[in-house]
Parts: C-alpha cells; structure tokens; sequence
C-alpha cells in the first residue's frame, strides 16, 4: 500500500469474485459465483487448495478466529462449515431463504447470517439461533462491535447498534444522507472507531465509547469522494502500530531502570548513613574507654614493678 505496487492476481476463479477474507498476513479466502472457495498464500499468491462449496453462488464467507473452521452461505440455499485444517466440509445447514451476509464474532462462540431485512444469531455450541433481529430496510453490511454488540447498516442512511443477547436497539444515529453501504470498526490506543461509506461519496469516522454505547457516536472526519461508493476496506499501518507499540515498551523500560536506578541510590545512602554513623558513634565511644583503660595499665605496670 505505501508504495502502490501490485503484488498479484487471483486466476483460479472462472466467474465473478464475491467475497474476499485475510486470514492474518499469510493466507487469504475467496468466493466466487463459480461456486468455488479458493485459499491462497499471500506471498506467492498461489491458490493452495480449490473447494467445490455450493452448487450456486458463493454470497460470503467468515473465518473463525482461529483459522480453523470457515463458514459460507450462497444461492443454493444452505450454510456451511468447512474444516480449514483438512480442506473439507465439517456440516451442512438448510436455510429457508439465500443468505448474502455472514459474520464470526470476534471471540468465536457465535455467528450471524444476513438475509434480505433479518439477522439470524447462531450459537457455536448447538448450531441453532438463539435470536432474531428483524429491521424495516435490506440490511447491506454488519459488524461486530464487541462479541455482544453489532452495528447495523441498510438501505439507509441510520445506523443501528443491536445487542446480541436481547435483540434490542441500543442506539440508532444518522451517518449519511443517503443509504451506508459498508461498515468498518478497529481499535486503536484504546480508541474505539467506526468507518462508514455511503452512496453520497462520503467516507466517514466516528469515535465510539464503548461505556456509553447508548450515545450517538462522535464524528472524528470525512471526506467526499465526489464518487458513488459501494463498499470499503481499511488498511491500518501496522508497522506504525508496532512502532507506537515499541516507543511505548521502551519508555517503560526506562522508566522501570530510572525507578531501580533509584532505589539502589537510596539504599547506598542508607548504607552510607548508617556507617557514617557507626563511625561516629566508635569516635565518640574510644574515648571514654581509654579514660576506663589508663588506670588500670597503670596499676598493671606497678605490680609487675
């Protein structure tokens, strides 16, 4: 990204791309409506393994968080899970209606899958919906905020923060002036921020707190694209992060080695203190222990005289 180079291209596909996902730096998902998901590595850009996964269109997909399984929805009506370690299917769910969207949530015990105006909560464990959340406009993007909170976007220009556990609207606030068409949310030096794009060319970033997630999210930017936007990725600079990650190590360091450096300064001047003592204490003590020791030399060299 910084210096504007292509790296590759993606040639195992025979029809249109749908659906990308990184999984780390390494390896990268896609689908297609081909039918195929491809896993790729990302250095060499070669395709490492090709699966058959629906009988229609690949609509999306979502790795978990630990890179081992992998879901999918497409056009044949069904939802599958894939065993990323062995490249196999693992389990194959019936869906009344074409999912386009699917979603892990961040710590892995739960997913979602999007169709038309409905948000079917999955549990992990048992397979089955735990919830429901149903809004008036297509949704065209989620995103998990937290692993209990997603922010919603649709056919319009609101936003909506939903929670999992109870499917009720914890906030809504107007982005844009007209519909949000892909939502983004990272977070960084403890900052929490959403990114929104929208068919008005603007682009915009809002600051989230997540303790009073009730309140309307403040707007940090924008800007207008003066283009009609239809989706958004974001590129964060990890080499700056780890900078600012490394800065911050090291000033703590110095600050750990500034506060050893000084509590040895402090004990040498108590050890100091406390010789400088002793010493003055034997000075004023020897003394008086001659005047004690005199006579009786004296009375030593008379009887031996």
């Amino acid at each position: 990204m910084k210096k504007k180079i292509e790296h590759g291209a993606l040639l195992q596909h025979n029809g249109t791309i749908t659906c990308l996902e990184f999984y780390g730096t390494a390896h990268l998902l896609s689908g297609a409506e081909d039918g195929l998901i491809c896993i790729w590595n990302t250095k060499r850009w070669e395709c490492l393994k090709s699966i058959k996964a629906h009988k229609g269109h690949v609509t999306s997909l979502s790795i978990h968080p630990s890179g081992k399984l992998a879901l999918s929805v497409g056009t044949d009506k069904t939802l599958r899970t894939w065993n990323l370690v062995e490249g196999r299917s693992a389990f194959i769910k019936n869906l009344k209606q074409n999912a386009h969207i699917i979603k892990w949530s961040p710590d892995g015990e739960r997913y979602v899958t999007v169709t038309t105006n409905k948000v079917d909560i999955y549990k992990l464990d048992t397979a089955s919906i735990t919830g429901t959340i149903t809004t008036e406009k297509r949704i065209s993007s989620l995103r998990f905020i937290t692993d209990s909170i997603l922010a919603i976007a649709g056919d319009d220009e609101i936003i909506r923060f939903y929670s999992c556990d109870s499917q009720k609207c914890l906030c809504e606030f107007k982005a844009h002036e007209n519909r949000i068409k892909d939502i983004y949310s990272f977070e960084r030096e403890g900052q929490h921020v959403i990114v929104t794009a929208s068919s008005d060319g603007y682009i915009k970033m809002w600051n989230l707190d997540l303790n009073k997630v009730k309140d309307v999210p403040s707007l940090l930017c924008e800007v207008n694209t003066k283009a009609r936007l239809t989706c958004l990725a974001v590129w964060l600079d990890q080499a700056s992060e780890m900078k600012e990650n490394s800065d911050k190590a090291a000033t703590s360091s110095q600050a750990n080695e500034y506060e050893k450096s000084s509590i040895v300064r402090k004990n040498k001047v108590r050890c100091t203190d406390k010789s400088d003592k002793t010493a003055k204490k034997k000075r004023e003590t020897t003394p008086e222990k001659q005047k004690l020791e005199a006579p009786l030399q004296k009375k030593k060299r008379n009887s031996s005289s």
